[in-house]
């Protein structure tokens, strides 16, 4: 009798809307198992419902990952409960537009705490298990904002940037231990996060990329053969950078 293939785990945050919902169907098509990750218990559901047409197994988790304290735990134990971990895709994140000069400290560390603190947290809670067997794929959603930066977006842009440090970082201290590290640095996406009070800049939309075309790339990315990553890939509308 063949052994039933054992299919990947993976965790994705802000998995409700945006990339993190497109790299959540892709993968469930790919025979991808879920743990979702969000604040809205009810946009999560909806979701879990649409990816649960593909089969496999899909968990929901809705948190407030600005909450950082509690992240490392919270990674920690899904690793226990939802079983070994193949690839963690942090997408969860938040825009933000504002002049430097005009940035509150309390924004400015909302958008730090957010984008890079909370995606730390979690990538050392994920960390030890990953280590124990040898394996496992970290995929971090940044911007071509971490790589040039644009006025009005300082904090943003900031946030973005260390996130790519920290990516670069975490990709050399853990490949001898057989863990694999991407930094995916999108352009413009046609997401939700242009509807948000935080972001006050109307760009050409249709322009943008497609949340499923950046999903695709997060898919390829996640399912290279073993001895192979992309450890930085930067991904724009065909028209450019807008």
């Amino acid at each position: 009798m063949e052994k039933t293939p054992i299919r990947p785990r993976a965790i994705i945050t802000g998995a409700s809307s945006g990339i993190g919902k497109a790299t959540a169907i892709a993968f469930a098509s790919s025979g991808i198992d879920l743990c979702l990750i969000g604040r809205s218990e009810d946009k999560l559901s909806e979701v879990a419902a649409q990816v649960a047409e593909y089969g496999g197994q899909v968990k929901t988790v809705a948190t407030d990952l600005s909450q950082v304290a509690q992240v490392r735990s919270l990674f920690a134990s899904l690793a226990e409960q939802f079983g070994p971990i193949d690839i963690l895709v942090n997408s969860a994140g938040i825009g933000y537009t504002n002049l430097l000069q005009d940035t509150p400290l309390e924004d400015w560390e909302k958008v730090i705490r957010i984008n890079l603190t909370s995606i730390f947290q979690a990538v050392v809670g994920l960390l030890p298990s990953m280590r124990q067997r040898g394996r496992g794929t970290i995929i971090n959603v940044a911007s071509v904002a971490g790589l040039q930066p644009f006025p009005g977006w300082g904090a943003y842009c900031v946030s973005k940037a260390a996130l790519v440090a920290f990516g670069q970082c975490l990709a050399q201290e853990e490949r001898r231990h057989g863990i694999r590290v991407t930094t995916i640095c999108p352009g413009a996406v046609d997401t939700p996060i242009w509807d948000t009070e935080t972001v006050q800049v109307k760009l050409p939309r249709e322009a943008m990329l497609k949340p499923e075309t950046v999903a695709q790339t997060i898919l390829h990315v996640a399912l290279l053969p073993q001895e192979a990553v992309i450890e930085q890939l930067v991904l724009t509308p065909s028209l450019g950078v807008l």
